[in-house]
C-alpha cells in the first residue's frame, strides 16, 4: 500500500510547476571585527544605508551584528549568488572591517561597551532601538551578540491544496505549514549533527552565561564541550527559563497565536522589578513574558510578512501563514558567505520532506517534550559514540535513526532532482550521509580537530578563516550594474530613514502605545 508520502510525492509530481515555484531566502547575522578581530565599536557604515530602512542590509541586536537579507528564490544557487553579492559590497564599501564567519562571538569587550543596535530617531526606529535595550536588561548582551543563518521557505498556495484537507485555502495552508513545522521539530536535531558548527568559544562569552561548568579548556583562551555540534543552540547560547515554561502549541495556528498573544500581554515580575523607564528614558516596552512575539526563540516559526507597526502575531492571524523561519542553522565557518550551496539543497529536500510524510498532532498541550530532549542533547552532545535519543516513547540510536531518515528523504531528493530544474539534491543528501558514518567529518568535529592540530585559540583561527574569506570576496569584483543597485538602494534607504524622522507627528510614547494596541 502507498504511504502517505509517497501518495503526495506522486500529486507534486503530476504538477513540476510548483515543484519550481518553491521559494527560499536566507538572513544571514555577522558581527563586524576589527583587523585584530575585536568587536567592532563603530556606527552602522554609512556606507552600507540605514538599517531601520534598507531592504537587505540591516543590524540585529548590536550595532556591530550585520544581519544580510535576500529576497526569495527560485532556487538555491540564485539565493546563495545574491548572498554572496551582499557580502561583496559590504567588503567593498567597508573595508576596514571583517565579518566574523562564525556563531560564537569574537573576543567581546565588557558587557557596558557592547553597542546596542541604533535606528535613528524616528518612532520605528526607536521602537526597535528600546525592543533591544529590554533584551539586554533581560538576558544581558553578551547572549545577544551570537549570530545565525536563518532560512527561509515557502511552497506555492496551490500545493496545499493537494497535500492538505480543509474548506478554505487558507485552512488548507496554515494546516500545511503547522504540520511541516511538527515535522521539523521532532527531526531538528539532525540539522544540529550535520551542520551545528560551534563547539568551542572564547573565554570572554563566559561572562554572559556566568559558568564554565561542563565545559573543558582547550587553550588559555578557548573552551568546548568534547562531543557539542551547537553551543549556540544549546543552554549555553540561546536561552531563557520564563521562556521554557511557554509550552506554545504547533497543532494548530490559532492556538499557537493564542499561546503567544498570552505571552505577550502577561506580566512577569522579574521583568516588573526592572521597570519600563530609568532617568526619564524607556528601558523596555514592556514588563511581559515577551516584549514583542520576535522576542520568542524557537528553532522554527511561522510567518507572515509585516508592515510598519503591524505586529507579527496580528498578521498571522488575519492572513495566516506566508512561510517559514529555519532559526537554528549556525555559520558555516568554512562558506564565505556563512551557508553552503550543498547545506541549502538539503534544507529544501528536509523541509519538503516535512510537508510530505505524515505529522500526527502532539499530544496536549501541544508541544512535544521528546523532540525538545532531543535537540538539546544533541547540541550539546551529538557526537558522542552511541548516542541514544527518544523516539515515540522508545530508545533509538541517533545513528540508526539519522540513516533511516536520510533513507526516507531520497525519493523526496529525486522529486526535487527530476522536477525542480536543480538535479543537484540527491547528491547533496548522499553528502551528508558520509557525516553519519563519521562524526569526525560534521563541522563540529571538524572545527575541535582543526583547533588541535594547529594549536590555535578559537580566536585567532576564527580571525583567520574570517580574514581569508572577507580576501576572497574583496578578489572577486560586483558586476558594475549589481553595484550601481546595491549603491542605490543604501541611499535611498538613507532618505528614507531621513523621511520619517521628519514625518512622526505622535510622541514616542504615544507611538509605544498604539503599536501595543495594534496586538489582536
Amino acid at each position: 500500500m502507498m504511504s502517505l508520502a509517497s501518495h503526495r510525492r506522486a500529486r507534486l509530481a503530476a504538477h513540476p510547476e510548483l515543484l519550481r515555484s518553491i521559494r527560499r531566502g536566507v538572513e544571514k547575522e555577522g558581527l563586524r571585527v576589527d583587523a585584530q578581530g575585536k568587536l567592532a565599536l563603530t556606527p552602522h557604515p554609512a556606507s552600507l544605508g540605514a538599517a531601520l530602512t534598507h531592504p537587505g542590509i540591516t543590524t540585529d541586536y548590536s550595532e556591530a551584528l550585520l544581519e544580510l537579507i535576500t529576497v526569495p528564490h527560485g532556487s538555491a544557487q540564485a539565493m546563495l549568488d545574491e548572498l554572496t553579492d551582499i557580502h561583496r559590497f559590504v567588503a567593498l564599501r567597508n573595508p576596514a572591517e571583517v565579518i566574523w564567519n562564525q556563531s560564537m562571538p569574537a573576543q567581546l569587550p565588557a558587557e557596558d561597551q557592547i553597542p546596542v543596535a541604533w535606528y535613528g530617531s524616528s518612532n520605528s526606529g526607536m521602537l526597535k532601538h528600546v525592543y533591544r535595550l529590554g533584551l539586554a536588561w533581560r538576558y544581558g548582551k553578551i547572549m545577544q551578540c551570537i549570530a545565525g543563518v536563518h532560512y527561509n521557505f515557502s511552497l506555492p498556495d496551490a500545493t496545499w491544496d493537494l497535500l492538505q484537507d480543509g474548506p478554505t485555502a487558507r485552512d488548507r495552508r496554515d494546516a500545511g505549514y503547522m504540520a511541516l513545522i511538527r515535522n521539523f521539530m521532532r527531526h531538528a536535531w539532525l540539522l544540529m549533527y550535520l551542520f551545528g558548527a560551534s563547539p568551542a568559544l572564547s573565554h570572554s562569552f563566559l561572562r554572559g552565561v556566568g559558568q564554565e561548568a561542563g565545559l573543558q579548556r582547550l587553550s588559555p583562551d578557548t573552551y568546548c564541550l568534547p562531543w557539542a555540534t551547537s553551543l549556540r543552540m544549546s543552554d549555553l547560547g540561546y536561552k531563557s527559563p520564563v521562556q521554557s515554561e511557554l509550552q506554545l502549541c504547533y497543532n494548530d495556528l490559532d492556538t499557537f497565536t493564542a499561546r503567544i498573544h498570552t505571552a505577550v500581554t502577561t506580566p512577569w515580575p522579574p521583568y516588573e522589578a526592572i521597570g519600563t523607564h530609568r532617568d526619564g528614558q524607556r528601558i523596555q516596552l514592556n514588563t511581559n513574558i515577551l516584549q514583542i512575539e520576535n522576542e520568542y526563540y524557537s528553532p522554527i516559526r511561522p510567518k507572515q510578512a509585516t508592515a510598519r507597526c503591524e505586529r507579527p502575531n496580528t498578521t498571522l492571524r488575519q492572513r495566516g501563514i506566508q512561510y517559514v523561519e529555519v532559526r537554528c542553522m549556525d555559520i558555516d565557518p568554512w562558506a564565505p558567505a556563512g551557508i553552503s550551496l550543498d547545506t541549502a539543497r538539503f534544507l529544501d529536500v528536509f523541509l519538503l520532506h516535512c510537508a510530505l510524510e505524515d505529522s500526527p498532532l502532539f499530544p496536549a498541550p501541544g508541544h512535544c517534550q521528546e523532540s525538545q530532549a532531543n535537540f538539546s542533547l544533541v547540541a550539546r552532545e551529538g557526537r558522542r559514540p552511541g548516542l541514544l535519543l527518544q523516539r515515540d516513547n522508545c530508545i533509538s540510536s541517533l545513528r540508526d535513526w539519522a540513516q533511516e531518515t536520510l533513507e526516507q528523504m531520497a525519493p523526496t531528493a529525486e522529486l526535487l532532482d527530476t522536477y525542480s530544474g536543480d538535479g543537484q539534491h540527491l547528491a547533496s543528501l548522499k553528502r551528508q550521509s558520509a557525516k553519519i558514518l563519521d562524526p569526525n567529518a560534521t563541522p563540529s568535529g571538524r572545527l575541535l580537530a582543526e583547533l588541535k592540530e594547529r594549536g590555535q585559540e578559537f580566536h585567532h583561527y576564527t580571525l583567520a578563516q574570517s580574514t581569508a574569506h572577507w580576501d576572497t570576496l574583496r578578489a572577486q569584483p560586483l558586476a558594475a550594474d549589481t553595484l550601481q543597485r546595491l549603491d542605490r538602494l543604501a541611499a535611498v534607504s538613507l532618505a528614507k530613514q531621513a523621511e520619517l524622522e521628519a514625518s512622526d507627528v505622535v510622541s514616542f510614547e504615544e507611538y509605544v502605545a498604539e503599536f501595543e494596541a495594534a496586538l489582536s
